[in-house]
C-alpha cells in the first residue's frame, strides 16, 4: 500500500553572507553598515578588538573589514590574531598614506586592503570578489586535485595538504595564486594576469601585493623559501611555477 504522499518544503532561501566591520568611527561605521545591508548582507557593526571577539564567539561571520587605527588593540595585531586561528577573509583599511603599513597587513593575513577614503562601491565590489574566491567562486569549475612534489591541492575544498598529508592552512588569496600557478606550470604569468586569474580583474590598490601573498606561499610551500625551487621569480615578467603539475 502506497502511503500518503509527504508535502515537501519550498527550498531554504541562502543565508546572506555576514560581514562583521570593524571601524572606530562611528559615522563611517553607520554609513558602511547601511551600504552593505542595502547590498544584501547581513552586517555587524563593532568598534574594538572586544567587540568583535563577541560577535565571532556567538555568529558566523563570512568576512571581515577591519580599520588600521582602533582604540586598544590595532587592527595589524588583530588581523595577526585572527589569522593564526582563522582563515575568514579579511579586507584591511587604513588612513595612513604609508604603503608599509598595508603592506605588513598583507603580509601578516590579510586578503585584501583599501586605503580611505574609498568609494563605499568599491568596497562592496571587493567584498562580492573575496567572498566568491572563499566559496570556490573562481576556477572556472575546475576541481580535480592538483599534485606537484608530493604536495596536493583539492579546488574543491578549497584545501592544501602537504607531503605527509598534513593540511596547510591559507588564505584565499594565497590558495587562489597557488592554484593558477599550478594550472599553468611553466608559464610566466605576470601580475596583471595573476591578477585577472585570482580576483576576476578587480586589481588591488597597488599591484605590487601580488609579490606580498608569493611571498607569503612561498614560506609555506618551499623548502628554502629565500632560494625558491617551485615559484620563481622572473625578472619583469611575473612568476612562474616550474615544478611538474598532475592531476589527481
Amino acid at each position: 500500500m502506497v502511503g500518503p504522499l509527504k508535502t515537501l518544503s519550498p527550498a531554504e532561501p541562502a543565508r546572506p553572507a555576514h560581514v562583521l566591520l570593524v571601524e572606530d568611527d562611528l559615522e563611517i561605521s553607520r554609513m558602511l553598515q547601511g551600504v552593505l545591508s542595502e547590498s544584501g548582507f547581513t552586517v555587524s557593526g563593532v568598534t574594538d578588538a572586544a567587540g568583535m571577539d563577541g560577535v565571532l564567539a556567538r555568529d558566523k561571520v563570512d568576512l571581515v573589514v577591519l580599520d588600521i587605527m582602533l582604540p586598544g588593540e590595532d587592527g595589524l595585531s588583530i588581523c595577526r590574531r585572527l589569522r593564526t586561528a582563522s582563515a575568514i577573509p579579511i579586507i584591511m583599511v587604513t588612513a595612513r598614506g604609508d604603503a608599509v603599513d598595508r603592506i605588513v597587513g598583507l603580509e601578516i593575513g590579510a586578503d585584501d586592503y583599501l586605503p580611505k577614503p574609498f568609494d563605499s562601491r568599491e568596497l562592496v565590489a571587493r567584498i562580492r570578489a573575496l567572498l566568491r574566491r572563499a566559496q570556490g567562486g573562481t576556477g572556472g569549475g575546475r576541481t580535480r586535485p592538483l599534485r606537484f612534489a608530493g604536495w596536493r591541492i583539492d579546488p574543491a575544498s578549497r584545501q592544501l595538504h602537504d607531503p605527509d598529508g598534513l593540511q596547510v592552512a591559507m588564505t584565499s588569496v594565497e590558495f587562489d595564486l597557488l592554484a593558477a600557478l599550478c594550472r599553468h606550470p611553466g608559464q610566466v604569468l605576470s601580475r596583471d594576469q595573476l591578477i585577472e586569474l585570482t580576483h576576476s580583474g578587480l586589481a588591488s590598490p597597488i599591484q605590487r601585493s601580488i609579490d606580498v601573498h608569493v611571498s607569503r606561499i612561498r614560506q609555506k610551500i618551499e623548502p628554502d623559501p629565500d632560494n625558491p625551487r617551485y615559484i620563481k621569480t622572473v625578472r619583469l615578467g611575473g612568476y612562474m611555477f616550474t615544478e611538474p603539475v598532475e592531476q589527481a
